[in-house]
């Protein structure tokens, strides 16, 4: 039994709900979740690890993603948009799923490290 999530990353700044001389920084990040595997699987919950340039960390976690907690079978993918919201232009995001599989057994999907930057901010 093979149980092999792909999870992508595209993230994006949003300057126009932005106010960056009140330190609110929004950002969008599109993620596609892919199941490669040979077994249905279900994400069941998600844990986000978020740092901002000042080194604040925000902890977030939760049951599903925006609402849903998929079900995807073997060859299936998933795609959502979600936001963040930081005190600083920059920051890095990473964490991880919880998924289960189709015999009911629960392993953790890692969603790989991606930076949240505004464009100018590294100029």
């Amino acid at each position: 039994m093979n149980k092999a999530i792909e999870v992508t990353v595209k993230a994006e700044y949003l300057a126009e709900q932005s106010l960056p001389v009140e330190g609110k920084y929004v950002f969008a990040y599109t993620i596609t979740i892919q199941n490669l595997g040979d077994v249905a699987v279900q994400l069941i919950s998600r844990y986000w690890h978020i740092v901002d340039a000042n080194n604040a960390i925000q902890e977030v976690e939760g049951l599903g993603v925006v609402g849903e907690q998929p079900q995807l079978q073997a060859g299936e993918s998933y795609t959502y948009t979600s936001g963040a919201v930081l005190e600083t232009s920059t920051g890095t995001m990473e964490g991880h799923y919880i998924m289960v599989d189709d015999q009911g057994n629960e392993f953790k999907a890692l969603i790989p490290p991606f930076a949240l930057v505004k464009p100018e901010a590294l100029h």
